[in-house]
């Protein structure tokens, strides 16, 4: 529900406490461009998101946080220790047979 202390804006007037002032075409100009610059402003952080290169900046950036905390390196080693382990059996299977 609306607040009836704030101020309601309708086609050019503005009431206030049930007071209705009149506003200048320069008020109502300059509320145009803050509508615009606020727009551009929106669009601007919309594009940025949905960019793919800030996407991939942003999940790289996200990648070398997660890389450097230690039990992503440990589990990282983990798996090469095994990858390795598995290659060796492999080979020495191979060469045994």
């Amino acid at each position: 529900m609306a607040d009836p202390d704030s101020a309601v804006e309708v086609r050019g007037t503005t009431t206030l406490n049930g007071t209705v002032a009149k506003r200048s075409s320069e008020q109502i100009v300059a509320d145009i461009e803050r509508t615009r610059e606020d727009l551009a402003r929106t669009i601007d952080a919309l594009t940025e998101r949905v960019s793919p290169a800030s996407n991939m900046r942003r999940l790289k950036d996200q990648l070398a946080e997660q890389a450097g905390r230690p039990e992503v390196q440990l589990a990282a080693a983990a798996v090469g220790l095994a990858v390795v382990g598995v290659v060796i059996y492999r080979i020495w299977g191979r060469r045994k047979g």
